[in-house]
């Protein structure tokens, strides 16, 4: 697979890790628990809680207008990577996962997601990121 490249921004280094990315919290600014990048899968564990209308809460769960819930996952300096030529933010939307797995969440199943690490031109995914998979209970 060949990655493009934005005149902007490096050619990623294969050889080097990639950027830190720790979990924003809802309030507040310090980076929680960052992980540094590299071509192994990441994984984070998103804790929640979920109303009796099914809305879903919790530490990391930001909210913009009446019904959209997302959680930011902070890439690069925004994640106190100070030397890192990234500054981003991945926004992961929470709000559509489907009622019948919220079910499962209930009866304490655990919810994944996969998403992409990497945006089309091979640097990191930023903004809105689309899942590659459906959510799932494990």
């Amino acid at each position: 697979m060949s990655h493009g490249r934005q005149a902007d921004h490096p050619a990623p280094d294969h050889r080097r890790p990639g950027p830190r990315r720790p979990l924003q919290p809802a309030e507040g600014d310090a980076p929680f628990e960052p992980v540094t990048a590299s071509d192994a899968p990441l994984s984070f564990d998103v804790p929640i809680r979920l109303s009796a209308d099914n809305r879903v809460l919790g530490p990391f769960v930001r909210r913009e207008g009446p019904a959209r819930r997302f959680v930011y996952l902070r890439i690069g300096q925004m994640a106190g990577d100070h030397g890192s030529c990234w500054t981003r933010r991945a926004k992961i939307d929470i709000h559509d996962i489907p009622p019948l797995l919220l079910d499962r969440a209930r009866e304490g199943r655990t919810l994944e997601v996969v998403l992409p690490g990497r945006g089309k031109d091979g640097s990191p995914a930023c903004a809105t990121v689309r899942p590659v998979s459906p959510w799932r209970a494990i």
